[in-house]
């Protein structure tokens, strides 16, 4: 479990291709995995990877093909930035919200407007992936994007857009971003079940939503 709060950045060292599947070595800050044990889960972009090599501050993680295409972890090269987070303790604050680290899909950046101290990121939905992440997706609602709990500041037939203050710019990739960077998106499971549940109810009402 991890709580979408993303403790900072990390370079991907290298990235190897090995048969259909990639494995990732990424350099994290000096100490910040101290006591990470093998098969331990990290959230890298907000996908839940599992360690399988550990050299000081580099970590390794073998991903499989199914992840590399349905998340952002394909794209990685050595020299990329990458939010991380550890795997959330029993007893940890959930500053954020209950994130798993399975991505439903990757939306892409399309506008980037600074104002003043805040930075006001928009990102358009694929039209083949819109069904399955539309029906989630609320103004001031949650949502995990590259790992990151963030509150949607406003949203559109087939956009979402939130806003960044300095702090979380400061600890994530997302000061970095460019109009077309592919980034992963996470809804928690609480707001999938609930939408989930009103729309089976309905449906055995006769109510047919738009």
């Amino acid at each position: 479990m991890f709580t979408g709060i993303v403790q900072g950045t990390a370079s991907v060292q290298a990235a190897h291709q090995i048969g259909r599947n990639k494995r990732l070595e990424v350099v994290f800050p000096a100490g910040v995995m101290l006591g990470q044990q093998l098969g331990a889960s990290v959230a890298i972009n907000g996908v839940c990877l599992t360690v399988s090599e550990i050299g000081h501050d580099v970590l390794t993680f073998d991903v499989i093909d199914m992840t590399l295409e349905l998340t952002n972890i394909g794209l990685l090269q050595a020299g990329d930035s990458v939010n991380f987070e550890r795997a959330a303790k029993m007893g940890d604050e959930v500053g954020g919200h209950v994130m798993s680290g399975h991505i439903m899909t990757t939306v892409s950046v399309s506008r980037i407007e600074k104002v003043e101290e805040s930075v006001h990121i928009r990102f358009t939905t694929d039209r083949q992936n819109e069904v399955d992440a539309r029906r989630y997706l609320f103004n001031k609602g949650y949502v995990g994007l590259n790992g990151s709990s963030l509150t949607i500041s406003n949203i559109g037939d087939d956009w979402i857009e939130v806003s960044l203050i300095p702090e979380t710019l400061r600890l994530t990739t997302f000061g970095i971003l460019s109009v077309g960077d592919r980034i992963n998106l996470e809804i928690d499971a609480h707001t999938q079940a609930t939408v989930d549940t009103v729309e089976r109810i309905l449906k055995e009402r006769g109510i047919v939503l738009p």
